[in-house]
């Protein structure tokens, strides 16, 4: 008699599994595919517990078992992430949103009311702040920008499912070579640029270093502020008097980044504001007025 593999057995099972492959979250690991692979919402999993599994759903389930014990990260294999109640479209081409860059989206939002402003989101990987933002506040003009076609084809995409992209500007720039107008078009940057050093860079998951793009998470040189201090360089002339920069940065980077961001002709103020685990982790630039 062939063995009956109910969704608590799978579950059981799979979270075993995961847990011998040294995965960190073994059960939410196993939730979240298999609710992917049944098209159920996770919630629903625990109100069928008893429902027997299909073969061809337990075939479907099983090609996702192998890929996250290979290591790639569940957002990828869903294609989905959740960033400030707002469910991303994810893939290999942008990082995956983390919960702390939503600390830089709460600054942006306290820092200006409903006035219409002009908001530049620096490297918008998947759009996430850019359309966080424009959601929250419907009379800001957003534009962002970032160097990959393909990470803004999909800003692109996640910005037209939520309704804001008509006004969100997507461009395709570095910073260097766009945006030069007189007088400094905006009244508010936020970037979550490339932080990671290159020693910290050797010591990061498997599910980093081996699928997120490289070149959105590696900040350059050993401490991995050389593109967070050129972005400062470059972003800051953008701001109009009294306008505000907003960037996430890496542990430890605070020092060097806000000794820098001192340096700026024309700077009013330099803070770092903490996160919701206390640790460093964007810094608040303000411009004279």
């Amino acid at each position: 008699m062939e063995e009956t593999w109910t969704i608590l057995k799978v579950l059981q099972w799979t979270t075993e599994y995961f847990r011998g492959k040294g995965l960190e979250q073994p059960r939410a690991d196993a939730e979240v595919l298999l609710a992917h692979a049944l098209g159920l919402r996770r919630m629903d999993l625990y109100l069928r517990f008893d429902q027997p599994l299909h073969p061809d759903e337990l075939a479907r389930y099983r090609e996702l078992i192998k890929r996250r014990a290979a290591r790639e990260p569940t957002q990828y294999i869903t294609g989905r992430q959740e960033f400030w109640s707002l469910e991303l479209e994810i893939n290999p081409a942008v990082l995956i949103p983390r919960p702390e860059t939503e600390r830089l989206v709460e600054l942006a939002l306290e820092a200006f009311g409903q006035e219409p402003i002009r908001v530049l989101d620096v490297g918008t990987g998947s759009g996430a702040i850019a359309i966080a933002l424009a959601t929250e506040r419907p009379r800001w003009v957003v534009t962002a920008c970032d160097i990959s076609r393909d990470a803004l084809q999909t800003a692109r995409r996640n910005a037209e499912r939520h309704g804001v992209a008509d006004r969100i500007a997507l461009v395709l720039s570095d910073l260097s070579s766009a945006f030069r107008p007189a007088p400094p078009p905006f009244h508010l940057i936020c970037a979550n640029p490339p932080y990671v050093g290159d020693r910290e860079w050797e010591s990061l998951a498997p599910e980093v270093t081996g699928h997120e793009p490289a070149k959105a998470l590696r900040g350059g040189g050993p401490d991995g502020t050389l593109v967070p201090q050129k972005l400062l360089r470059d972003a800051f002339p953008l701001l109009r008097p009294g306008g505000m920069l907003l960037m996430e940065f890496g542990k430890g980077q605070d020092g060097t980044l806000s000794a820098a961001a001192r340096k700026l002709p024309g700077v009013d103020s330099v803070e770092v504001v903490r996160d919701y685990s206390d640790i460093p982790r964007v810094l608040r630039v303000a411009k004279s007025v």
